[in-house]
């Protein structure tokens, strides 16, 4: 069992920034791929970026590349994503993922066995 806590959602200004946090408890971090997806009111969950097991290799939906950055700290059992330029396109809830199969992350929400609650991040324009 894997258990995820997003955290660090909020309101921010276009072209302001945000990192959201996902804390991970149960089976070994380091075992497995993480994902990030984000769901937009009325749209359905979106691939946002992942990262590998051991976090030396990291993907990107084309949309956030050169503003996002998605990292691990496998000491601490948490994954951050860091949004900067942000833009009101990006308003979503952003959810992460687990996908304990896998050494490297899906682009399709379908493989991910575990997810977290969900955080709101709202981009004004």
């Amino acid at each position: 069992q894997v258990q995820l806590v997003e955290s660090g959602g909020g309101l921010v200004q276009a072209g302001g920034s945000l990192r959201l946090s996902c804390a991970s408890s149960g089976r070994s971090f380091s075992s497995y791929a993480m994902g990030w997806f984000r769901q937009a009111a009325g749209k359905e969950r979106m691939f946002v970026g992942g990262i590998s097991r051991n976090g030396d290799s990291t993907y990107y939906e084309d949309s956030v590349k050169g503003r996002f950055t998605i990292s691990r700290d496998n000491a601490k059992n948490t994954m951050y994503l860091q949004m900067n330029s942000l833009k009101s396109e990006d308003t979503a809830v952003y959810y992460c993922a687990a996908d304990i199969h896998r050494v490297v992350p899906s682009r399709s929400h379908r493989p991910y066995d575990y997810w977290g609650q969900g955080t709101q991040v709202t981009v004004s324009s």
